[in-house]
């Protein structure tokens, strides 16, 4: 038997899902092992494998293919934990970091600080040279103060270097020298140019991704390399692929040499499981996605069965953070995971995250030594965690020890211990509500027309509450809802991006230009799945994109080309309507007649891989659900009521529970809430029924 295995490693646990010649998924979890991740993913996988009854060795030894996916990049920029990393500009122009795109949140607050830019401006030097907007030389290159600067780095101890020269995009001549004279003089040490990245138009996001890139490069070839030499001395011969923030999975090599498509990859693989899981239970490919794990809750989004991308993917805060530069999954994070720790501001409100307790010491309840209140001790104290069940019985929790955190907040609020918890788990929701606003609401897409797909180890505690505020009438949550990004590795596929950026007005259209920039993207997606080819893949699937935007728009928008070529006026129509469409669905507004400005062009190349098929649905007798216990638990009333808990695997498909209620999962609690309903589908998921839905 063959078998297929993914792998998610976030800040606070391991996932692992394994999918079997059927298409049956077991999910297995462990706590990331943050020294050594390689740790962390064998205890997953030898639960995993305990519970298909089959050796680790036998289970690594028939599996074809492991997709990897890990937090490691991510952390490593939000602690600052990146390599020492110079960065090579144009001369004049020193601060396109330090001042990002202009923007703020707050553009009132004027005592607001800006963090320090991505590269410290000590570490950003800048080189006399000058391209023009079309390309031309306007001061030439002068390679011995280039020669001067690159030598001096050695003496700096520089780790990595990024080079942004101003119009690269148009003529990479200059760009190309540096990175010949950083492998003359620093070998050894890697280096990133911004036109072979992301060749965009704006120098911000592009020096910005390039900035990011360079500083993955020794961390993420160390780890990854490690993570392999690891697999390959445990006997695994398969194929390695590593999850990407473009909504695919990559090759180990492809992800060495461009590691930023690793930030945010995890998140961005939950709503290929997301619209998987919901077009198997018949409920349309509208769907909001959500995953809350340890640290974060995400959020993305699928429209008609379209993930939704963006290049406006921040870290550490919007426009004052970092922006990845690149086109994306669109993922929104908060810090509202189950280890987000609960404090009380200056001004005595009670706060939760974004800080995290993380997977050591982990929350109060883990008996780790964490002493600070989090959600998961919140979920304790309600009684909606079962001490003796959690990770399905193989880590006990510490009641009194969560308590008492919890009781640590109490106090200061003047509250009781269940007010207190019930407050943190209410407070994580708001914000929870408030990304999933982000993505919907501010974009023009109204919730309420969306099934809400649930994941991660959190996700059942406040699931319901939140759909009830957005006006979702319905919840799905999986089986494997406790490793949903996971999940998402097993329905992957290879994608691949490439970018050119070329200015072209709708009323006096560069059919040249743009036709030289379409048939440069067309080459490189031939030549990569040339490549493919020779790996075994024969299916592939290619999509073409243009940013733009109306006349006097500061930002572009990204669209589908109606088209693949564009060598008309009447193309260009078909093209300027397209974009009339998409705007009015999105904004509620478009400008009829008016023209618009293409900026930049983009190809998709989605190599189509084998995947696990979903198990179809389960015939058998219905049987009336048995509770195996009572939980006194807490909802924010006066007082507790009697919840009966259910062990999912007990339930048959069509079982109806009627909240109050607790289903227990071994990587996932469901909180049935009073009012509301749970229904095990035919396929063994479950069902969430609002109770505004219930009440229709």
């Amino acid at each position: 038997m063959s078998y297929r295995i993914a792998v998610d490693t976030g800040g606070t646990f391991t996932d692992v899902v394994v999918a079997d010649a059927q298409g049956h998924l077991v999910v297995g979890k462990a706590l990331t092992t943050p020294d050594r991740s390689y740790e962390g993913f064998s205890a997953a996988l030898a639960n995993a494998a305990e519970i298909t009854g089959v050796a680790v060795e036998t289970l690594l030894g028939e599996t074809e293919v492991l997709i990897y996916g890990t937090t490691r990049s991510t952390n490593s920029i939000v602690e600052k934990k990146t390599a020492k990393t110079a960065l090579l500009v144009t001369e004049g122009f020193p601060d396109i970091l330090l001042y990002r795109q202009g923007g703020k949140r707050e553009p009132l607050n004027i005592v607001i600080e800006f963090p320090p830019p991505y590269v410290p401006r000590r570490l950003t030097f800048e080189i006399p040279e000058r391209i023009n907007a079309e390309g031309g030389v306007k001061t030439a290159l002068d390679e011995a103060a280039a020669r001067a600067t690159i030598a001096g780095l050695a003496k700096m101890n520089i780790e990595a270097v990024a080079v942004s020269l101003l119009w690269s995009i148009a003529n990479s001549a200059h760009e190309k020298r540096l990175g010949e004279l950083i492998a003359e003089i620093l070998p050894g040490i890697p280096y990133t140019l911004s036109h072979q990245l992301n060749p965009i138009i704006r120098e911000y996001p592009r020096t910005s991704s390039t900035a990011i890139d360079a500083s993955l490069k020794p961390l993420m070839q160390r780890h990854l390399t490690e993570f392999e030499s690891d697999l390959r001395a445990a006997n695994y011969q398969g194929e390695i692929l590593v999850s990407a923030c473009s909504g695919g999975v990559m090759h180990v090599k492809d992800v060495v040499e461009k590691p930023i498509y690793t930030v945010k990859s995890g998140p961005a693989m939950a709503p290929l499981a997301g619209i998987a899981y919901a077009e198997a239970e018949g409920e349309g490919n509208d769907v909001i996605i959500v995953d809350t794990g340890g640290t974060t809750f995400d959020v993305s989004l699928v429209r008609a069965g379209q993930i939704k991308f963006t290049r406006e993917t921040w870290l550490l805060g919007e426009w004052i953070g970092h922006n990845l530069g690149l086109s994306s999954v669109d993922v929104r994070s908060v810090g509202a995971g189950g280890g987000s720790i609960a404090w009380i501001d200056s001004g005595g409100l009670l706060r939760v995250g974004p800080k995290s307790a993380g997977a050591m010491p982990g929350p109060a309840c883990y008996g780790r030594g964490g002493t600070e209140a989090t959600v998961t001790d919140a979920a304790v104290v309600l009684g909606y965690i079962d001490p003796n069940f959690f990770l399905g019985g193989r880590m006990a929790l510490d009641v009194s020890a969560a308590r008492k955190a919890i009781l640590a907040i109490a106090d200061q609020s003047k509250m009781s211990a269940e007010q207190a918890a019930f407050a943190i788990i209410t407070i994580a929701g708001e914000q929870m509500i408030k990304a999933i606003q982000e993505i919907t609401v501010q974009d023009g897409v109204n919730p309420a027309e969306s099934i809400l797909v649930a994941g991660g180890g959190a996700a059942g505690l406040n699931i319901l509450p939140i759909a009830k505020a957005l006006g979702c009438a319905k919840v799905l949550v999986p089986r494997t809802a406790g490793a949903l990004s996971a999940c998402g590795g097993q329905y992957s596929n290879i994608v691949a991006e490439f970018s050119a950026s070329q200015y072209a007005h709708s009323g006096n259209f560069d059919f040249a230009g743009v036709g030289r920039a379409l048939d440069g993207i067309s080459q490189q997606i031939e030549t990569f799945s040339k490549e493919l080819r020779g790996r075994g893949i024969t299916q592939f699937n290619s999509e073409f994109f243009v940013e733009a935007r109306y006349i006097n728009q500061q930002w572009e928008m990204e669209l589908a080309m109606p088209l693949e070529t564009i060598k008309s006026a009447a193309d260009v129509e078909v093209l300027v309507q397209a974009f009339h469409d998409v705007h009015f669905r999105r904004y509620a507004m478009k400008e009829e007649g008016g023209a618009i400005e293409c900026v930049n062009w983009k190809g998709r190349l989605t190599a189509i891989l084998e995947k696990p098929n979903l198990p179809e649905e389960i015939a058998g007798k219905l049987k009336a659900p048995v509770a195996k216990r009572v939980s006194k638990t807490y909802f924010g009333g006066d007082e507790a009521l009697d919840a009966p808990v259910y062990v999912g695997i007990d339930l048959s498909p069509g079982a109806k529970i009627t909240g109050p209620a607790i289903i227990e999962e071994p990587t996932t609690t469901i909180v049935v809430y009073p009012g509301a309903t749970a229904r095990v589908t035919e396929r063994r998921n479950y069902m969430l029924e609002t109770e505004t839905e219930n009440k229709a």
